[in-house]
């Protein structure tokens, strides 16, 4: 498969790429940018929207900070799974996307925008030719969604990312800047229900970096992901579960996301709540895991049958939450 032409900028300051990403947007040049390119340059070469201008962030060293409570988009994953400084469970999370040399080459960025997922979508472009293209990637065809047929007015490409779902029940706060404004907000809110969309970016706007609270130290959990192999896939169902612990050992407040299983994270706030209300340990979990099956809704886009996830999501909500019983 031979990449399509494209012209690389690479600035060596995050002010020099924002003006980059200006002087294209006003010759109305559409581009991309890239940081670790692990998702990207494949989507590339199957001709998978590519754009004629690409903009690498490997240059601008105020990306890669890293601290406990500060996570630069420009951070590598296998450098997150390797610290000592972060979260346990943001350094375990790492160490479990794809292999040792994706992570060395992925970043936290990448991973936090990857661009969702679909086996109609993500094949060469001459598979793409021989069904007739899809709603994703249409090529001008007008091609319809392939998933669910006749309604072309969402995406349903499912998000396949590890670090969200981890970051989101920390409570992250994402930050962004574009050429014209820098903007902040939880994590939470970043996400947007379309797989062609997928998130609140703007044109020629970018993440610079996570934040976490003061109290991040305070959250224990676990995340747990179904995928076919371990060196490589994405994850079909994975499910964060994070907690503070009370002074009986119960805890006093809890967080569940889930990835994987629709186009956006799921953050299960009202299915916590319920579980905490009259908490009473392994009832309790068995009550929060049927709660998170039932809201989760994934469609027949990824390898394993959305039956099959939907059952296992149940599953690993209940072995995150095995140090919820450890009292």
């Amino acid at each position: 498969m031979r990449m399509p032409p494209f012209e690389l900028h690479t600035p060596s300051s995050l002010d020099e790429a924002l003006s980059l990403a200006g002087d294209l947007q006003q010759s109305n040049q559409e581009f991309d940018w890239v940081a670790g390119g692990t998702d990207l340059l494949p989507n590339y070469k199957w001709h998978l929207n590519a754009k004629p201008h690409v903009i690498s962030l490997a240059g601008v060293p105020e990306l890669s900070e890293l601290s406990e409570t500060h996570i630069g988009a420009m951070v590598r994953l296998q450098d997150l799974a390797d610290s000592e400084v972060v979260h346990p469970l943001v350094a375990k999370v790492s160490s479990m996307v794809a292999s040792v040399m994706i992570r060395r080459s992925g970043t936290v960025g990448g991973n936090i925008c990857l661009d969702t997922r679909c086996f109609w979508f993500n094949q060469s472009e001459e598979w793409r030719e021989s069904i007739e293209w899809c709603y994703k990637c249409d090529c001008g065809t007008g091609a319809d969604c392939r998933v669910i047929p006749n309604q072309n007015t969402q995406c349903v490409a499912t998000y396949q990312a590890d670090l969200a779902p981890v970051l989101m029940c920390l409570g992250a706060t994402i930050h962004l800047a574009g050429p014209s404004q820098s903007r902040s907000m939880p994590l939470t809110e970043f996400f947007e229900l379309d797989g062609i969309t997928r998130n609140v970016l703007t044109p020629g706007e970018l993440v610079t970096h996570l934040t976490l609270p003061d109290d991040v130290s305070e959250w224990r959990g676990d995340y747990q992901k179904l995928r076919q192999r371990e060196s490589w896939d994405f994850p079909e169902a994975g499910v964060a579960v994070l907690w503070k612990s009370g002074p009986d050992g119960s805890p006093s407040d809890l967080r569940v996301a889930t990835t994987g299983l629709e186009s956006i994270p799921g953050f299960h706030s009202a299915e916590a709540i319920a579980a905490l209300t009259g908490w009473n340990g392994g009832p309790s979990v068995d009550e929060l895991a049927e709660a998170v099956r039932k809201a989760v809704k994934p469609v027949l886009n990824t390898w394993y049958p959305p039956s099959y996830r939907r059952k296992m999501v149940k599953v690993l909500t209940k072995r995150a939450s095995s140090g919820l019983l450890e009292v």
